[in-house]
């Protein structure tokens, strides 16, 4: 990986002139131009550093490019620009040899071993098991998903698991709510409960029960508690089921319940107790987070002696590390913000690394159409479910738009875009550069004509530079993609990627009566090819080979 010989070398040249140590090493960051002329890879590392040794910044960077190893493989002569840059551009071998490394490599290219088998799990979704998933759970599986595939191709051995959250009143209001409509499909009078769950798949779901036991459940004192689990299994179930035809599944579906069955919740508190962090006042129990860097201390035992939504938190974070989790990283809702800063401090009252808690924010969702709110979902009250948007755009429309901004900024979801077949909807622009590279293929083999590896023979079109140059930046997206959890930088390189090749093909004939030139061409068409679709992958997004019927891509 390029970020990484980079980075070793900078190393060697500042060992070069004994200045090298893991500290000063840690401050090196690297960064892709956006201007070209400014070189392929660009450091300021040279101004970071200048004032602790005592050196102009301009003249380290000179002492460090002349100190760089050379490395005419892949790049040429270090440059010194402005008041102490160092660019780094790739070498002509480097360029012309990367489409042939980028064929070899496949399905793999791209990949690293960044995270050194870190083992990362990613709590994505987690809905409560009161009725489908909505929006923001749909946004939260796409950025989830992608984030899991990323920690996977960077190195890191990531897992996902989804939290089902069936322990308190809400689920004991969700059996009531399913008794109630129960009673009224066969006639029996029963009160709804008050603030119960509305809509109509609480009436589907009424009606998928067996209904010799659910009427024998319905007089019984612990009428709730039948429904309440019935209820749960088909909930979590059907969530399960979109979640599967939407491209995110899990590699565990832990529940809230058995956190608490298993004597784990009590355990927890008898460990804190133990570490000398819990006290008591005001007939509570309470947990001094504030010597862990919280703002206040949090209760964690009610006077009435149940624990807060708090305590379960913590023990099944506790059991996230006992089962090997290295960092756990938690997708939230905006509604949780105010729950980070306990939990980490409570962690870490508890003795877990500083930072094992990762947590992620993810923004509410807006459905636009003609400039207008959206409300499609008449069966699941007042909300669009995860099911609707699928029906409506399909899943792959629908994690591209939203992947497309960071997960912590608000989105308004462009139904109009989503449905269009043209240049304008991102996910369309992408895809049919993929489709549009494997029609050239298939045009290429009418021709008796394959990609070769044709080296740097003849000039290379300004465009075809381009184009290498931007499918070489390609590891590195995926690693800082990783690092920053920020899956939203994937369709932006897609999205520049798909413009490049686009320029790059009105520009140069790809097949054409020159068979050196044509099999050059043809080569790093299918580079770019392989790039678009592994990003793709990473994204949870098809690559088609053609497009659907009614779209015509020319080759």
């Amino acid at each position: 990986m390029v970020w990484t010989e980079l980075t070793e070398g900078l190393g060697q040249a500042l060992a070069a002139l004994g200045l090298l140590t893991p500290e000063r090493l840690a401050l090196v960051e690297l960064a892709i131009p956006r201007e070209r002329a400014h070189g392929d890879w660009t450091t300021n590392l040279p101004m970071i550093l200048a004032r602790e040794v005592g050196r102009p910044p301009r003249a380290l960077a000179a002492d460090l490019a002349a100190a760089f190893p050379a490395d005419p493989e892949r790049f040429g002569p270090v440059e010194v620009a402005g008041p102490g840059f160092l660019n780094f551009r790739y070498s002509a071998r480097f360029l012309a040899a990367l489409p042939a490394r980028i064929l070899a490599a496949d399905a793999a290219f791209g990949r690293s071993d960044r995270g050194r088998n870190l083992a990362v799990q990613v709590e994505y979704v987690s809905a409560n098991p009161t009725g489908p998933l909505n929006v923001v759970n749909a946004r939260a599986a796409a950025v989830g998903a992608a984030l899991v595939r990323l920690l996977e191709a960077t190195g890191h051995r990531a897992t996902s698991e989804f939290y089902v959250n069936d322990a308190g009143g809400q689920v004991e209001l969700l059996g009531e709510s399913v008794a109630a409509r129960f009673a009224e499909r066969i006639g029996v009078p029963r009160a709804f409960p008050e603030n119960g769950y509305q809509g109509e798949y609480l009436r589907d779901l009424a009606a998928s029960l067996p209904e010799a036991e659910a009427r024998a459940a319905l007089g019984s004192p612990a009428a709730g508690a039948w429904f309440r689990t019935h209820a749960l299994e088909r909930l979590v179930e059907a969530q399960r089921r979109d979640l599967a035809d939407y491209g995110a599944t899990f590699d565990a579906f832990v529940r809230e319940s058995s956190i608490h069955d298993s004597g784990a919740v009590q355990a927890t508190l008898e460990e804190l107790r133990a570490k000398g962090v819990i006290y008591e006042a005001e007939g509570a129990q309470w947990v001094q987070t504030t010597r862990f860097g919280d703002d206040k201390d949090r209760v964690v035992v009610r006077a009435n002696g149940l624990p807060t939504y708090l305590l379960p938190d913590i023990a099944y974070h506790r059991d996230k590390r006992r089962r090997g989790v290295q960092v756990s990283i938690d997708l939230w809702g905006p509604d949780h913000h105010g729950h980070i800063l306990p939990l980490k401090a409570s962690l870490e009252a508890l003795g877990l690394e500083r930072g094992f808690l990762e947590v992620l924010i993810v923004q509410q969702v807006n459905l636009m159409s003609g400039g207008q709110l959206v409300k499609m979902s008449k069966r699941a009250g007042e909300f669009v479910t995860l099911r609707d948007l699928m029906d409506e755009v399909g899943p792959d429309c629908a994690k591209f738009f939203f992947l497309m901004r960071s997960a912590n900024a608000h989105l308004d979801f462009d139904l109009d875009l989503a449905k269009r077949q043209n240049d304008e909807n991102p996910a369309f622009y992408v895809q049919y550069a993929h489709a549009r590279i494997a029609s050239i293929l298939r045009y290429a083999r009418t021709r008796g004509l394959e990609p070769g590896d044709a080296g740097a023979s003849g000039e290379w079109h300004d465009q075809e530079l381009g184009l290498v140059r931007q499918l070489a930046a390609f590891p590195e997206v995926l690693r800082g993609a990783a690092a920053a959890r920020e899956p939203h930088r994937l369709p932006a390189y897609l999205m520049e990627t798909a413009a490049t090749f686009h320029r790059f093909y009105h520009e140069c004939r790809v097949v054409s009566e020159d068979v050196p030139l044509s099999q050059r061409r043809l080569q790093l068409s299918e580079a770019a090819r392989i790039v678009i679709r592994n990003g793709l992958a990473l994204m949870g997004v098809s690559s088609p080979e053609r497009m659907e019927r009614g779209v015509e891509v020319e080759p």
